[in-house]
């Protein structure tokens, strides 16, 4: 089965992911990140490459997403790409992803495509306050992706937060399940594991 889980920037999608890995087991479970299907553009230098909207369904490689989600379901194996944040760069190095019997998709645009959506048995919004998704950001992308303050604080205020009123949230309409408050919902993310654990065992191969 495949878990889509959609949810603005710091919504705590992760955090959630990582739970219902624990609950399933790391042997049943493969993550999909929406962050490592950026677009490549090798034929921009660095400071054009930085000027790009990277929060647009268009920064994306859909295709190929869908192509690996497709596969997957399919019982074969993918090569998953890698990108580096600090350089904006897909890298060479791919990362071999054999199928498991859920798979967890995960990024800020998913909802938005339907080829995407409709890959999904299961549809999962982290709805949480815009102030501490952008605290989380902050954090993250300077002490894991080599990014200053300022250029985080550009980024959400010219992209960011206009991409995502323009497109991650009206996408919520399409969830299954209403996550408030990412992972600090304790409620919530038990109902969706108890669900996930209800219908994995029908998708598991014989």
């Amino acid at each position: 089965m495949i878990v889509g889980i959609c949810g603005g920037t710091g919504s705590g999608k992760t955090t959630i992911t990582r739970r219902i890995i624990e609950a399933l087991s790391e042997a049943n479970v493969v993550v999909l990140q929406q962050d490592n299907y950026y677009r490549d553009m090798p034929e921009l230098p660095f400071e054009e490459r930085v000027k790009q909207n990277y929060d647009h369904p268009a920064s994306m490689d859909t295709p190929l997403l869908v192509e690996h989600l497709r596969a997957l379901r399919g019982g074969n194996a993918i090569e998953r790409p890698t990108y580096d944040f600090a350089n904006y760069r897909r890298v060479q190095e791919t990362v071999r992803i054999a199928p498991r019997s859920a798979i967890i998709v995960e990024g800020i645009l998913i909802f938005e495509n339907r080829a995407l959506r409709d890959l999904m048995d299961i549809k999962i919004f982290v709805d949480t306050d815009a102030d501490l998704r952008f605290l989380r950001r902050l954090v993250r992308d300077i002490s894991e992706r080599g990014r200053t303050m300022e250029s985080v604080v550009e980024q959400y205020l010219t992209t960011v937060r206009p991409m995502h009123m323009e497109f991650v949230e009206p996408s919520k309409r399409y969830a299954d399940v209403i996550i408030p408050e990412g992972g600090h919902n304790e409620v919530g993310i038990d109902l969706v594991i108890q669900k996930i654990r209800s219908l994995v065992p029908r998708y598991a191969p014989a």
